[in-house]
């Protein structure tokens, strides 16, 4: 019986052990951000009562952490093994899942800005659905909290979207200390002070209007987003860039170092 053997390596060995060592870190990396989400699901009692899932009617941020480890996880094993083991097969699908990757992005950014109000317009509608499960998730509420201390702003449109939450409802039959109050983190902090007082934002939107702005910030996040971007276009377009040249480049360098001579 004979065998035929190539004159050369198949497959380029310096690629190999580049391409192993650079998804090893990518499959690690998807490993503690699955171990993140089921440890965040833990603390909530998710994982003892998996219906829990389901009761939830806002945004749980578990679910990105948990589909971004999944994703991320699935790759850098597929581009570990198959650099590895000289798999052809899984270093096919892991350049295409690239590529597929790298053309979403493409065609979610030209949406965006085709169709500008529309996106403007759910942008909205999902603010304020989390608004309504503000105290129905940990995750959501710290990530709500993060995102009006970091831009200065309050609400959707306005402080007033604040009315959407039971529990801050300026409605006469709503019992809630919190009633026609907004969050801690809609007020404005004085910088001298070293501990937040959680309880800054009761009873303000009883207040005059004319008068919010002493004690809150009267600004939407929409709003205060559609001003951060052209402010800070050329960072997010350099930020895109490299992303995407990053994907196109393990694109072209799997089929330049993983191919059949």
């Amino acid at each position: 019986m004979y065998y035929y053997r190539y004159e050369n390596a198949e497959i380029n060995c310096c690629y190999k052990y580049l391409m192993f060592s650079y998804n090893i870190i990518f499959w690690l990396a998807g490993v503690a951000f699955i171990a993140a989400g089921f440890w965040a699901w833990s603390e909530k009692g998710v994982l003892m009562d998996l219906t829990q899932v389901t009761q939830l009617h806002g945004f749980d941020p578990v679910w990105l952490v948990l589909a971004v480890g999944g994703i991320t996880f699935i790759l850098g094993f597929a581009g570990c093994v198959g650099a590895l083991r000289e798999n052809i097969c899984l270093l096919k699908f892991f350049s295409g899942v690239i590529g597929l990757i790298f053309f979403l992005e493409l065609t979610a950014a030209v949406l965006v800005v085709v169709f500008q109000s529309q996106v403007r317009a759910w942008i909205n509608e999902f603010f304020v659905a989390n608004i309504k499960a503000y105290r129905d998730d940990i995750d959501l509420q710290n990530l709500i909290d993060s995102l009006q201390r970091m831009n200065s702003c309050c609400g959707a449109q306005s402080p007033g979207d604040w009315d959407e939450n039971v529990y801050f409802s300026c409605n006469d039959s709503n019992r809630s200390r919190e009633r026609c109050g907004v969050p801690f983190s809609c007020c404005v902090q004085d910088p001298a002070d070293s501990v937040v007082n959680t309880q800054c934002g009761y009873d303000v939107r009883s207040k005059q209007k004319g008068q919010w702005s002493n004690h809150i910030y009267t600004k939407g996040c929409i709003a205060a987003l559609e001003d951060w971007l052209p402010r800070n276009l050329y960072t997010v377009a350099i930020v895109f860039v490299v992303i995407s040249l990053l994907q196109v480049h393990k694109h072209l360098w799997e089929g330049a170092g993983f191919s059949l001579h």
